[in-house]
């Protein structure tokens, strides 16, 4: 063969198999199947990036009642820090999602979807992708950290360490900052929560029987927090108030 000819490229012999050394065509069950591939490690990788983020920074919940009116209302979403308590400090003022300290809620209801509604839910809950209302958490604003003096005479302003505290800025319009007259130290390692809708909350000040006293763990809490993403409508930034701004510890 001349040097002419080992430069050539292969072709086709005349029975239409290629020569050696020809490069292969894909076929079009090689670019179907090629896709299938890099779908799957692209939701493979979102799912654990989904479940990382889930696990250690952010995770949203769906807002089942009316307690937190006129700041959340039912069937807003919520997304919540993970890193706070944390990283980050709590404040008073800050909302907050907990698990149930014993007591709180009534036993759950479960929604009957079938073995694979159930199962798909489940698995998008888990890893992040919907929003956990599995019964099992509240949200309610801090309104005494550990060492707090907090009360209340039933007609007047709730006091936190003997400075009144005014909670216009989100109070469910009309309604007084406490119906019932309470006066509590907050123990270390607890919170004292109450929700906006003081009138239609069973906070802190109706579980004195409950575990914990009425007080919440802070171990028990999941997270701050800080934004309500759906529905678009209702889209708001949860920032800590300057209500408790003037209270010393």
């Amino acid at each position: 063969m001349s040097g002419a000819d080992r430069d050539r490229p292969a072709e086709q012999s005349s029975s239409g198999a290629a020569r050696p050394g020809a490069p292969r065509r894909r076929g079009a069950a090689g670019g179907v199947l090629a896709a299938v591939k890099e779908t799957v490690l692209v939701v493979v990788v979102a799912l654990v990036v989904s479940l990382v983020v889930k696990t250690f920074l952010l995770q949203a919940f769906s807002i089942p009642s009316r307690s937190m009116e006129q700041t959340l209302d039912v069937g807003d979403r919520v997304v919540v820090s993970k890193l706070t308590p944390g990283p980050f400090e709590l404040h008073r003022g800050d909302v907050v999602v907990f698990v149930d300290p014993g007591g709180w809620l009534p036993p759950t209801v479960r929604v009957e979807r079938g073995p694979v509604g159930a199962a798909v839910t489940g698995a998008l809950t888990f890893v992040g992708l919907l929003p956990d209302d599995s019964g099992e958490h509240l949200i309610k604003r801090v309104v005494g950290l550990p060492g707090d003096r907090v009360a209340c005479d039933g007609r007047g302003p709730v006091t936190v360490n003997g400075v009144p505290v005014d909670e216009a800025e989100y109070l469910a319009a009309g309604v007084a900052p406490s119906g019932e007259a309470f006066d509590v130290t907050v123990p270390a390692g607890r919170l004292w929560v109450m929700g906006d809708n003081r009138a239609n909350s069973a906070d802190s000040r109706a579980h004195p029987d409950a575990p914990y006293g009425g007080f919440v763990p802070v171990e028990l809490v999941v997270g701050r927090a800080h934004a309500v993403v759906w529905p678009v409508g209702h889209w708001a930034w949860l920032g800590t108030p300057a209500a408790f701004d003037a209270v010393r510890s």
